[in-house]
């Protein structure tokens, strides 16, 4: 991050969906606000089941629009009351929901070039291909400085332990 000016930084806006990723950039947000002085904005995007299209065609999914947004906040909540707990970040937090696409949601809340955008780079390995599209999609099209975290070393970890699960094999008990 060197060249980026640090007493411009009025908000470091970073996604959140609760996945491991999403965890690691959150910390990694966290520190980086305390750091910056600035304030915190978790962004949780949401999108109607089956996607912005399909809510337009049901004349239903208007009435559903208020309960999929409460959902949202309420997920939001969970998420930080999960890496918080009680005691809070310890920074200024403004927590936020946008309808859209994560990349576009996160995008649009970071509209100043004085904002620093955190978010999860996505999985390692062959599943790499398939994944990393908000990341991506953050970097080409965001008007002010990406940070992409890379997954925590027990993601991997996690992988393996599921897959080794998933194949039902057993597990070497000299590697704990």
């Amino acid at each position: 991050m060197s060249g980026y000016d640090t007493s411009a930084a009025a908000r470091v806006v970073v996604g959140v969906s609760g996945s491991l990723g999403s965890v690691t950039a959150l910390r990694r947000a966290t520190a980086l606000t305390r750091g910056l002085r600035a304030e915190l904005w978790p962004v949780l995007a949401w999108e109607p089941p089956g996607g912005d299209a399909t809510a337009r065609r049901s004349p239903a999914a208007a009435l559903l629009v208020e309960e999929w947004q409460r959902l949202a906040k309420q997920r939001l909540a969970s998420v930080l009351g999960e890496i918080f707990g009680e005691e809070g970040p310890g920074v200024p937090m403004r927590a936020v929901i946008v309808r859209g696409t994560p990349g576009r949601a996160l995008v649009a809340t970071a509209d100043r070039e004085s904002d620093l955008l955190v978010v999860g780079a996505g999985r390692r390995g062959l599943q790499r291909a398939f994944s990393g599209r908000v990341c991506r999609h953050c970097v080409t099209h965001a008007r002010c400085p990406v940070l992409a975290v890379p997954p925590s070393p027990l993601a991997s970890e996690l992988v393996a332990v599921h897959r080794r699960n998933a194949w039902h094999r057993r597990m070497d008990t000299r590697d704990l």
